[in-house]
């Protein structure tokens, strides 16, 4: 009984030395990272500024086209992603440098032509197509701010020789021709 006692006893001071033993610290905490709260900025699709010249009426025109976000238009939301909706100001300029023509439009100036589908969409962008008899020819689009995205109303814009604007939607498709047309050039700067 003697040997149980001292084995007993033996046992109990090995388990109080062994547990009033200090912890080790190894300085590594686990804990969970806090998911900080996505606060997404509301984006702008990219001021562009683009300056060509037309041959028109016999004589060389030089057509400035210029788009800026602008705050003061309602924001657009495309998806989870908000952006601000465009300004673009087209001016004609004569050879002598005075100044033929200057409008600034907003979606709202194509609002008729556009449907529900592209209605809360943005004027992603307006540039110089051709020079077509009397009148200047510019290519409109309408719909998905995003960059990445080729959703939108294509518009035909033209600029009389009185300065007088016709909008209408463009219906005709592009014939493949090998001349790039100015859309084509403009779409290669980033427009």
């Amino acid at each position: 009984m003697k040997k149980y006692y001292s084995l007993l006893l033996f046992c109990v001071a090995v388990l109080i030395l062994t547990s009033c033993k200090e912890k080790k610290n190894t300085g590594i905490i686990i804990t969970k990272k806090p998911v900080a709260a996505a606060h997404r900025q509301i984006m702008k699709t990219g001021d562009y500024a683009q300056s060509r010249k037309v041959e028109w009426l016999g004589t060389v025109y030089t057509v400035e086209t210029k788009r800026v976000a602008d705050l003061s238009l309602p924001v657009i939301a495309d998806g989870d992603t908000k952006y601000y909706d465009n300004r673009i100001t087209v001016r004609i300029l004569r050879a002598d440098g005075s100044e033929f023509f200057n409008r600034t439009f907003t979606k709202s100036d194509f609002s008729s032509y556009v449907g529900k589908t592209y209605a809360n969409g943005a004027l992603v962008g307006i540039v110089l197509d051709r020079a077509e008899g009397d009148n200047l020819l510019f290519a409109a689009s309408v719909g998905s701010p995003d960059k990445m995205s080729d959703e939108y109303i294509p518009l035909l814009m033209k600029v009389s020789r009185q300065g007088r604007i016709t909008i209408s939607k463009d219906t005709q498709l592009d014939t493949g021709s090998d001349e790039a047309s100015e859309v084509d050039l403009a779409e290669k700067e980033g427009m």
